[in-house]
């Protein structure tokens, strides 16, 4: 492995550089240990503890970002729930046309969907057929876009 090593250091490289946020994951870290390990002085072994010290940052920063998607997506669900507690009410939304002039409808929420994770929802007239937008497709909204409910 150490051969490698030698080689890539030893050849010009010919990809840029990697971004500033890339990130070293756990597979590439555990091979730098390794790599560590195996070329180090056996009569100045490398402390112990500081490897054990970065194999425990390593796992706790994992777990952090376990933790972010696991609440993304409770949050994502937790969203959803509460937005089919709409269906049936009467809701003003603001929305934007084709042209960018704000203005604001209301409507019975009709049905909810989600898009890439952030629910929406189509609203009735008080006829209960869709309002739609000007080219004649339902009018999807984000629930951010809801001023008032009731």
């Amino acid at each position: 492995m150490s051969s490698t090593i030698g080689a890539l250091i030893n050849t010009p490289s010919t990809t840029p550089p990697p971004a500033s946020n890339s990130v070293l994951g756990q597979d590439q870290f555990l091979q730098l240990l390794t790599v560590q390990l195996q070329n180090q002085n056996p009569l100045q072994p490398m402390d112990t503890t500081q490897s054990i010290a970065q194999l425990a940052q390593f796992s706790s920063v994992q777990a952090l970002t376990e933790l972010k998607t696991s609440f993304s997506s409770f949050q994502s669900n937790f969203s959803v729930m509460q937005s089919a507690g709409l269906i049936g009410k009467t809701v003003s939304a603001a929305t934007t046309d084709a042209t960018g002039n704000s203005s604001s409808v209301t409507g019975t929420v009709k049905t909810i969907s989600v898009v890439n994770g952030v629910p929406e929802f189509t609203l009735a007239d008080s006829t209960g057929k869709l309002i739609t937008d000007s080219n004649g497709n339902p009018l999807n909204l984000p629930t951010s876009a809801i001023l008032s409910i009731g």
